[in-house]
């Protein structure tokens, strides 16, 4: 290796011609090893001879180290002495490998260490390329060469594309970052590219060399050698469900807000008619904030327009919460919300109009269906508060299934069929397991092994993860479900959320089921699912017992008397 100290002599212009100089002046500092690039190799330096050509243009190389109180220190500069603008050239990964050769520190002085060439690092795909995404530029780059800018406009887009296919390249690897992919991912996969999307996280560049050229360049060198590993991202039709289901999501959490709003108003006014009633915005909630807004202020009045069981039920408590103050500036918030929040609904019932536009796209037409399989499927489960008013909705959930019923699964109603499909899409031919399924969804335990250290991680899940989370806590307060039976045996030992995430998956395992190999789900019953728990138990017990020399009996049997025989 080369000292610091050779830097104002040799420099960064070092010619095949310099190398006895060199040899010599380590000779005179008694320097141990020699580190040479892959296009020339030492082959007996200290002797003089030169040098030899290498057959392999870019390797790796393993260094001995015994002696070397710096390491790593001296690394980089010696190359960069040696090597000078060439360095990145000769290790374009910039990785090398020191190790100890296990002999003593004066060694090198009776025979010279020599340098061991690693396996090369092969090129998968030369014509892979990788953008940089950003809101105003796309930097691309092809198997790690110079980036090319392009704008992101849509005639810079087009030009990007028709740069693509001129260079020949087959795939692209982008980062999803925000939502600037999405319209040059379109681009891309309508031009027949394979268009490979990552997590930034998993391929984040060298700390100190953050700038969107070095991304692409650094995205399409791990591209070119096949080391990403791309996301899932749905075909164009079901993307075009999930645009209209998130943005029904979102007008769903914007009404959710005004209904706050509502309250706090109602508060404010010290009225506490909303702590009575299940539902504010329900037919009698409605009804009674609306009078109030007209200036109706009469209990007796505003109970009347309640539902016969409220005024049955709840008679004193209704007369007793609307006896409150009426002041203009909370009058003229609940009127704001109240206006806001029926808004709101229009905007939903508009998305349900769109959504039911492409599920019958997607569905395809009816088909006629045999007498004998009866109606018991057509009707579907009772629909949730925020469900979206879409007549048949189940019947076309169920052609878009294939004729598969999801929702025959405890806790899978047709509104959450629709959310998961609208994620995932019926095509589960992108994860090969249901193991990939719930690891992809999130609902699969992470793990960090370290030698003999093991430790968990805290895996985040995603929109569909979070999705089976609720409608596993649909099951939690079941009587009759052999899957509320199981989150309520893994609560009492593992606690609420260990439970709820492991129901969460067994939802998911037979979501992928169904979908993937057409297996009908039969609900059993809580009392069957005992049955087989507490028979599995008394298994595990007779195998214990037997395995320390006893014999398991039954307390029932040994209490019962002996029948007589003649």
């Amino acid at each position: 290796m080369l000292d610091r100290n050779l830097r104002p002599e040799y420099g960064h212009a070092m010619k095949e011609s310099n190398l006895p100089a060199i040899a010599a002046e380590l000779n005179k500092r008694s320097l141990r090893t020699f580190c040479a690039p892959c296009a020339l190799e030492p082959f007996s330096l200290r002797s003089g001879r030169g040098v030899r050509r290498s057959v392999t243009a870019y390797t790796l190389w393993r260094i001995p180290l015994s002696g070397i109180a710096r390491r790593r220190d001296w690394f980089r500069p010696s190359i960069v002495v040696l090597f000078g603008d060439a360095a990145q050239a000769v290790f374009p990964l910039g990785r090398f490998i020191l190790h100890h050769d296990g002999r003593a520190p004066d060694a090198w002085a009776t025979k010279l260490n020599r340098i061991a060439p690693m396996k090369i690092l092969s090129i998968i795909n030369p014509h892979a390329a990788a953008i940089d995404v950003g809101s105003e530029q796309l930097h691309l780059s092809i198997a790690g060469d110079e980036p090319v800018v392009f704008g992101t406009v849509t005639d810079e887009v087009y030009r990007l594309r028709d740069y693509l296919k001129a260079q020949s390249v087959t795939t692209v690897a982008m980062e999803a970052t925000g939502v600037y992919w999405l319209y040059a991912y379109a681009v891309l996969e309508a031009a027949g590219l394979e268009v490979v999307v990552v997590n930034g996280r998993h391929v984040s560049n060298l700390p100190g060399r953050k700038t969107d050229m070095a991304d692409c360049q650094w995205l399409a060198t791990l591209h070119a050698h096949g080391l990403l590993r791309g996301g899932f991202v749905p075909p164009a039709a079901i993307r075009r469900l999930q645009d209209y289901q998130r943005l029904r999501a979102d007008h769903i959490i914007g009404a959710g807000s005004q209904v706050q709003k509502m309250q706090q108003a109602l508060e404010r006014m010290n009225i506490k008619f909303h702590d009575v009633i299940s539902d504010l915005v329900g037919v009698s909630g409605l009804k009674v904030v609306r009078a109030i807004l007209k200036g109706e202020r009469q209990p007796e009045v505003l109970l009347a327009l309640c539902d016969v069981q409220i005024q049955k039920h709840k008679r004193e408590r209704v007369l007793a919460s609307l006896r409150g103050t009426s002041t203009p500036e909370h009058l003229f918030a609940l009127g704001q919300a109240l206006a806001v929040w029926e808004f709101y609904q229009k905007l939903l019932a508009e998305c349900d109009q769109q959504i039911e536009v492409v599920l019958k796209e997607l569905a395809g037409p009816p088909t006629p269906t045999p007498e004998s399989e009866g109606p018991s499927s057509a009707a579907g489960k009772k629909p949730g508060k925020n469900a979206p008013q879409i007549d048949q909705l189940h019947q076309l959930l169920l052609r878009l299934c294939g004729g598969k019923d999801v929702t025959a699964i405890a806790g899978i109603g047709d509104y959450l069929l629709l959310q998961l499909l609208a994620e995932t899409g019926p095509d589960l031919k992108a994860w090969p397991s249901e193991k990939h399924f719930t690891a992809w969804a999130g609902l699969a335990p992470g793990s960090r092994q370290s030698g003999k250290r093991k430790g968990s991680v805290k895996v985040q899940r995603n929109r569909t993860g979070r999705l089976f989370c609720a409608g596993a806590r649909s099951l939690v307060q079941s009587v009759d479900k052999a899957l509320g039976g199981f989150y309520r045996r893994l609560a009492a030992r593992k606690g609420g959320l260990a439970a709820m995430k492991a129901l969460a998956r067994k939802l998911a395992e037979l979501y992928y089921r169904v979908l993937k190999y057409g297996l009908a789900y039969a609900e059993q019953g809580l009392r069957v699912y005992e049955q087989k728990y507490a028979e599995s138990q008394r298994r595990l017990l007779a195998k214990l017992a037997a395995k320390q020399g006893f014999k398991l009996v039954s307390t029932q049997l040994a209490a019962s008397p002996p029948t007589a025989t003649m």
